[in-house]
């Protein structure tokens, strides 16, 4: 199983908070997980609102763990309600709205995923 190192994490990281800046947002915080929904990279911009960790945190576990983009997920929890409640209820972090990203290698490899949250999804 492959996973995001470091370097690829902090990459990421960066390229997520350029975007943000020449589109604008308001600041971010970005959460980055290997492939065992372990963090391996996070950065919380000055002004980035409290507990934005762990919504960009739950996006990314949630894609990670269902094998979804959390966009997905929250088109699931339209259609699926009590599945989507059970599913976080025993995945314990999992916010089914956009700003969850799954990583994949070129192959096709699950490596990861990225949350973002601070600005409109």
């Amino acid at each position: 199983m492959g996973t995001i190192d470091l370097d690829t994490a902090r990459a990421i990281v960066a390229e997520a908070r350029k975007h943000a800046a020449e589109a604008g947002l308001k600041p971010l915080t970005v959460v980055v997980l290997d492939a065992g929904g372990h963090v391996v990279a996070v950065e919380r911009e000055d002004g980035s609102s409290n507990k934005r960790f762990e919504v960009a945190y739950g996006k990314a576990y949630g894609a990670v763990s269902m094998g979804i983009g959390s966009r997905a997920l929250m088109e699931r929890a339209e259609q699926q309600p009590y599945f989507v409640a059970a599913v976080t209820h025993s995945v314990g972090a999992l916010v089914p709205v956009p700003g969850g990203v799954l990583v994949k290698g070129a192959d096709g490899t699950l490596l990861g995923a990225v949350g973002v949250s601070g600005d409109t999804s």
